[in-house]
């Protein structure tokens, strides 16, 4: 049961009051002092001890102002963006989060290929021999952060989905021994290709699809290779993402740090590549893909051995995540986690604005962290469990500051109550409703229905589920671990021009701002809704920190399991009451 009973009634008394005092004008911040490690707080601007627009649009202008150069991890940026999160943490008088300090060293493997123009699948077949050109055919690149990397002559076997799932009952390895061998899977899981409500969760992806699952699976079988096939429908993006997300440096955690197994190599086939290998190897891959979908599938040998050599440029360098804990009164060693990544993509080399702003993405989120911190900072009485806010580095690179930071908790992980994530709010005014993707997981969606209801919103699942955002952001690796989450935003139905609005600021933001210089600052935005938001994200962060029960995943989670067994080693938890 409760410590503090925070019933509907309550929350909404709370969520009021925060609103109230948050209606004020948003102050124009000033300058920030050019020094590349200790940068000025806003000097003219008075904080104030609650949410607030005028404390939000500071931290923003800050965070995304030209003088902090894209936040690239590594950089001047990196110096200026820690440096002023720990002095904004420092004056709210909370305790550094990782021992004595705020900082907690993230390394880092980069990895690039060497003339990858050079590169190429060669297959072996009794029909003859084939050639697949890297970017036009395939892409491919080591995991294991090592200067060469070869398959010669491995077996290649298609295993459909690539998918062992025991809570819908499928496994796709089932029988298989692919030591040493090429595994071809598709992208997506079984519940997609099949368009049946009833298996696995339909066409909302689960883990299962999530490309980095596919070769986390094949490297647990002990495959010396996997080739994802691309379908732009079943992956929600075209082929020229995959080329320039691959084409670049690769980053990772070292291996020495994540023990988890890694492919030698891993990638990617178009459809024509994969349909061309398939019928080289007397098959017809459409005919194996159809298939794929249906339970009872059996995985398929070709008649085809795989060959390919990569060298690649190592380097290892660090990073930081910035850590900062309120302790609880009464239970500090239970905790609840705010995350949100200060990192974004840095100066480019060419044209006329060159900083990568990332105002949006992520200057909200990071501003939004250092406003419900402000206000728990000034909350009485203190909460019962410690609060820890973490704003994680490397996310644009693939979620490895919270990767790291879940594999390395500073607090027990089955300690660890819930992370509420923050990832590019928007600034679009207020919404009827609260959009929750990932939705229908766990416990922490009734925690959000509760104070949304306060506000007069209702929850609704996210606009595309196929398209996989949950996997997409740093909640996934407390995930991933058994913590429950919540990734939330606005919904599009805006108090002010309905869904229609909604969705045509959203698609603009998505087309003319998203990963470009033109994500900054702008005082046209209407930070009403981004306010309520973040008091909704607080009451919630309250109430957990005020209660003995803890929440659950739901019965069909493909992350219950995880969390059941790391709680074995802890105290019993009751399940939350609503």
């Amino acid at each position: 049961m409760h410590r503090s009973m925070l019933t509907r009634a309550c929350l909404a008394s709370a969520c009021a009051l925060l609103l109230a005092a948050c209606q004020q004008q948003a102050a124009d911040a000033p300058q920030t002092a050019a020094t590349a490690t200790k940068p000025a707080a806003e000097a003219a601007h008075v904080f104030v001890p609650e949410i607030s627009a005028g404390d939000f649009i500071a931290h923003v202008k800050t965070l995304a102002s030209d003088e902090f150069g894209g936040r690239k991890p590594g950089s001047k940026g990196e110096e200026l963006t820690i440096a002023y999160l720990k002095q904004q943490f420092e004056r709210l008088g909370l305790k550094p989060g990782n021992g004595d300090s705020f900082f907690q060293d993230v390394p880092m493997t980069e990895t690039v290929l060497l003339d990858p123009d050079k590169v190429a699948l060669h297959v072996k077949t009794d029909a003859g021999e084939e050639n697949f050109a890297y970017r036009t055919d395939a892409i491919v690149g080591t995991l294991q952060g090592i200067p060469k990397a070869t398959v010669t002559d491995s077996d290649i076997v298609f295993v459909g989905y690539g998918v062992i799932a025991p809570e819908y009952q499928w496994n796709d390895y089932a029988g298989l021994d692919v030591k040493g061998k090429t595994v071809i899977v598709l992208v997506n899981d079984p519940g997609w290709g099949n368009k049946d409500p009833a298996l696995f969760k339909g066409p909302t992806m689960t883990y299962y699809g999530r490309w980095t699952y596919k070769y986390e699976e094949a490297a647990r079988q002990g495959a010396a290779a996997a080739l994802i096939v691309h379908d732009t429908d079943a992956a929600a993006y075209p082929w020229e993402v995959v080329v320039n997300s691959w084409a670049g440096p690769h980053l990772a955690l070292p291996a020495s740090v994540d023990p988890e197994p890694r492919l030698p190599l891993a990638g990617w086939l178009t459809t024509p590549s994969a349909q061309r290998l398939f019928s080289k190897a007397g098959l017809n891959f459409d005919d194996l893909k159809r298939s794929a979908d249906l339970r009872g599938f059996k995985a398929t040998a070709l008649k085809a051995k795989l060959s390919v050599s990569l060298k690649s440029n190592i380097r290892n360098t660090t990073s930081k995540n910035v850590l900062a804990l309120l302790p609880g009164s009464t239970h500090p060693d239970e905790a609840i986690v705010y995350t949100a990544h200060w990192d974004h993509l840095g100066t480019s080399f060419t044209g006329t604005d060159r900083v990568y702003n990332g105002a949006i993405d992520n200057a909200t989120g990071v501003a939004g962290l250092l406003e419900i911190a402000e206000t728990f900072a000034h909350q009485e009485p203190k909460p019962e469990r410690s609060v820890l806010f973490a704003a994680v580095t490397l996310e644009e690179s693939g979620l490895i500051g919270s990767q790291y930071l879940a594999a390395h908790p500073t607090i027990p992980l089955n300690k660890t109550v819930a992370d509420i994530n923050m990832d590019a709010l928007p600034v679009m005014g207020r919404s009827h409703n609260f959009t929750v993707v990932g939705f229908g997981n766990s416990a922490m969606d009734q925690y959000l229905k509760d104070a949304a209801g306060a506000q007069n919103r209702v929850v609704v699942g996210e606009y595309e589920p196929e398209k996989g955002y949950f996997y997409r952001s740093d909640q996934l690796n407390f995930a991933k671990k058994g913590v429950p989450v919540l990734y939330a935003h606005a919904g599009f139905d805006l108090v002010d021009g309905g869904e229609a609005a909604g969705k045509a600021a959203a698609e603009d933001y998505t087309r003319n701002r998203y990963h470009k210089p033109s994500d900054e600052y702008s005082p046209n935005w209407d930070v009403s809704g981004t306010i309520e938001d973040l008091q909704a994200f607080y009451a919630i962060g309250r109430r957990l920190s005020s209660e003995t029960s803890w929440p659950q995943w739901n019965a069909d989670s493909e992350f219950r399991a995880v969390r059941e067994e790391s709680m074995k080693n802890a105290a019993p938890a009751p399940a939350a009451k609503h």
